[in-house]
């Protein structure tokens, strides 16, 4: 029995970083399908969750809980801002994909520098949400802090998947997307829509940064390599499917997990990325994605 042991704590751990990659991830989705954008920065709203997190906390001396509900509506608002100062401008100037596309990226940079010059290069961790850092199940050491991460997480997918797909609002979402002026003609308010998508997917990243806070090491670039894990879980999924981001993001927490467990800790990042290239060799469209015909 002991060598079932180890894979399920792994799971388990993979499961939880796997959940934060899908948040992120659906923050990517809920922007391409609502507004057409693939938003590079979505990544950095989790840093900034993070960081606002422990300033509340730490700084402030707030509580746990109270720093975590403020750091939330703190990201929608940066996110609101976000949405003014990057996306509107090109918009109002009828831009394609690509140069917002490539603003978004300029604006993630920009944000991480300015964090730098804040908090500085150090790595800074928020201290533990719990005070009981493993639970045992029968001979299964699971950690807390990783099973509450899981469980929060998966609680905020099944209602973000129910928003999206079954709720009016997430109709109209994607009904501004995939045509504004018939959006307009239907009496939806498109300039609302936008702004609300860029609120809403800012607070998805912030919440993901805040759960992970007192696990990973707080610092500017975390929200990088986040940010790509969790677009990576979006393409395997199938960009702008909702459960197809949920599904890759938990794909590659779990792979990436037993990778460092089984293989090397330092490369399990490249483990990631090395999943994503052979998936999409053989499934470029993604699990839940459309494969596009060509005319003849």
């Amino acid at each position: 029995m002991e060598q079932f042991n180890m894979p399920l704590q792994l799971l388990v751990s993979g499961l939880a970083i796997g959940s934060i990659y899908a948040l992120v991830a659906l923050g990517f989705v809920l922007t391409y399908v609502s507004v057409n954008v693939v938003n590079f920065a979505q990544g950095d709203f989790t840093m900034m969750g993070a960081f606002v997190a422990f300033t509340l906390v730490v700084g402030g001396g707030l509580p746990v809980w109270a720093g975590l509900l403020i750091g939330i509506v703190i990201i929608g608002g940066i996110g609101y801002l976000f949405q003014l100062s990057v996306y509107r401008p090109f918009v109002k100037r009828n831009k394609a994909f690509l140069p917002v596309m490539i603003s978004t990226l300029g604006a993630s940079m920009i944000i991480q520098n300015i964090f730098l010059i804040i908090y500085g290069p150090y790595p800074q961790k928020l201290s533990p949400l719990f005070s009981k850092e493993t639970i045992k199940v029968g001979e299964i050491v699971i950690s807390v802090q990783y099973l509450a991460i899981l469980c929060c997480a998966v609680l905020l997918l099944v209602l973000q998947y129910l928003l999206f797909e079954k709720t009016r609002l997430g109709k109209m979402m994607q009904a501004t997307a995939q045509d504004p002026t018939t959006a307009k003609l239907m009496g939806i308010k498109v300039t609302s829509m936008q702004a609300l998508t860029f609120i809403y997917s800012a607070a998805l990243g912030g919440t993901a940064g805040i759960l992970v806070a007192p696990v990973f090491m707080i610092n500017h670039t975390m929200g990088a390599i986040i940010g790509l894990k969790a677009f990576a879980a979006s393409i395997v999924g199938g960009l702008g499917d909702v459960k197809g981001a949920i599904f890759g993001g938990l794909m590659i927490g779990v792979i990436e997990t037993f990778a460092a467990a089984y293989i090397s800790g330092p490369y399990k990042d490249g483990f990631a990325f090395l999943f994503l290239i052979i998936f999409l060799i053989f499934r470029p469209y993604g699990i839940f994605g459309e494969k596009v015909g060509t005319k003849a």
